[in-house]
């Protein structure tokens, strides 16, 4: 008897660690199928449902060319002043039409590069989407500091004085005249423009790409974040750049990068989970709508859940019927001791035996 109720427990042991081993396939399949939503397929839809970001980043741009044409404030500026205002004036190291180029159309490169590898409609939108946003608040938040600060950069002295011969009011102030345009560009200086939108869109860049590569896997894959650094030294050389072309002060190249970067952050983690998360190579979206597909599969795996219990009870049933049986059996017919209370007590035994499987 202790032989045969042994073997019983061994079999309710396996059942309770039963698992479906088709689980994990199912997982993959489902995933597959998830990651080929192509443009073609899915990116109406998911357009459609991000329509108002859409009209929000229109209204960006709208608020940017505003803030880029009006007149910053003109601050006084006096002759005591100059002193650190006479550096030379000189052409750009990096051009104006050059930052859209790698802070933006760069970086939109890349995530289409990942889009042919994976098929995921949703990763490439709302990585572009996220750039965007990234860019064009940075630009306003610039552009708008700018106009208020209306800090003088450091060559604002041969902007205003192209000829050299410096002029002042009554009150001490300037009187420039030189070209209109270049006068109000030299009232731009704080924060610096080029290192806030290279930091928007590269710090970006760095965050898409530590996801992608989990950089932060706790793998100790150092070279990972050298991948890393590359777009934030880009980013970095700029800044320097407007320095040494005079254009800026350090302190406006150093508030650019801190709000580029920093905007950045904020974008990238609307749409996407943080680098050292462990679904942290795919989007919000791609997660949401995982969940909703296993949300669907949840009433079929409960019946199956209970099917499994009632195999596990009526197994049990069996088991110790027959064991009560061979029990009886064996017993001699002299023996008077088998009382009404132990056959009570042996069926209080077996429902506390299958009380723990119907809780499970």
């Amino acid at each position: 008897m202790l032989m045969t109720m042994s073997w019983t427990w061994r079999n309710i042991v396996s059942l309770s660690f039963f698992k479906n081993p088709s689980g994990t396939r199912q997982e993959r399949v489902r995933e597959i199928q998830l990651g080929a939503h192509t443009v073609q397929s899915h990116g109406y839809e998911v357009a459609k449902f991000h329509r108002h970001d859409w009209i929000i980043l229109l209204l960006l741009v709208v608020i940017e060319i505003t803030l880029y044409v009006i007149h910053p404030f003109y601050r006084f500026v006096g002759k005591d002043m100059m002193d650190d205002l006479k550096y030379p004036l000189k052409d750009n190291t990096v051009p104006v039409w050059a930052v859209p180029m790698y802070a933006v159309l760069l970086p939109i490169a890349i995530f289409t590069t990942f889009y042919f590898h994976r098929r995921d409609v949703y990763d490439l939108h709302n990585s572009i989407l996220g750039l965007l946003f990234s860019v064009l608040i940075t630009g306003v938040i610039t552009d708008a500091i700018k106009n208020a600060v209306g800090r003088p950069r450091p060559d604002f002295f041969w902007r205003c004085f192209p000829d050299g011969k410096d002029v002042y009011n009554e009150l001490g102030n300037v009187i420039c005249h030189g070209k209109a345009s270049v006068i109000k560009e030299g009232h731009k200086s704080f924060p610096s423009g080029h290192t806030s939108w290279s930091f928007a869109g590269l710090g970006f860049l760095s965050l898409y790409l530590s996801g992608k590569i989990k950089a932060f896997d706790r793998r100790g894959h150092v070279a990972k974040l050298c991948i890393l650094f590359l777009p934030l030294l880009a980013a970095s050389l700029v800044g320097i750049s407007r320095v040494d072309d005079y254009w800026h002060h350090w302190q406006d190249v150093f508030a650019g990068g801190i709000l580029g970067l920093s905007v950045a952050t904020f974008c990238y983690l609307q749409f996407f989970p943080p680098p050292y998360h462990t679904d942290g190579c795919r989007p919000y979206a791609y997660l949401r709508t995982l969940e909703e597909l296993n949300g669907c599969e949840q009433p079929t795996n409960a019946v199956n859940t209970l099917n499994v219990h009632a195999v596990r009870v009526e197994t049990v049933n069996q088991q110790v019927e027959q064991n009560n049986t061979e029990f009886m059996g064996l017993s001699r017919p002299n023996d008077s001791s088998m009382t009404l209370d132990e056959l009570e007590s042996g069926r209080r035994g077996r429902e506390e035996m299958m009380l723990p499987l119907l809780n499970v």
